[in-house]
């Protein structure tokens, strides 16, 4: 049972939330995207499991909701162990944006870490991840046009490799 501190417009925690119940009106749960760029300017995406409830074998980057108790950073930290199995450092990251999505009821921070290290989803935690590619701007946007990539992704041309 995943639990998630539930915030208002604010940012402020009004209580938590039971994943797979329906969210009150007016409260947001936290969610994270975190793009991973190596110093090749080439960055890491993940194809979801075939066996994922929502949008399977789409790519994305690494992200999922954050859990009670836990901030942004620290989301983002575990969120790209369980699904890639890489550990990053908090010191290797920047938060580009955050925005309240009304139509998810979520609040989203985008976050961009470098990294230069190995990826084996030997080590990951989760079998949600199908494979890893390493991949240009234009490889991501190829993924766009083929209708593989998440489609709540569009603003990384615009925001994260512009």
């Amino acid at each position: 049972m995943e639990k998630w501190d539930l915030y208002n417009e604010d940012r402020v925690i009004i209580g938590e939330h039971i994943r797979g119940k329906k969210l009150p009106a007016n409260s947001f749960h936290l969610v994270v995207h975190v793009w991973i760029k190596n110093n090749k300017g080439l960055y890491l995406m993940s194809q979801r499991a075939y066996n994922r409830p929502t949008f399977p074998l789409m790519w994305e980057c690494v992200g999922g909701s954050v859990l009670k108790g836990e901030n942004s950073i620290n989301g983002a930290l575990r969120e790209t162990k369980e699904e890639v199995g890489v550990e990053l450092s908090s010191k290797n990251g920047t938060l580009l944006f955050s925005e309240i999505r009304k139509h998810f009821n979520d609040i989203l921070d985008v976050w961009l870490f470098t990294f230069d290290g190995s990826v084996s989803l030997k080590n990951a935690t989760t079998d949600e991840v199908e494979q890893t590619a390493w991949m240009d701007r234009n490889e991501i946007l190829k993924l766009k046009q083929e209708k593989k990539l998440i489609n709540t992704l569009d603003y990384f041309f615009d925001i994260v490799d512009k």
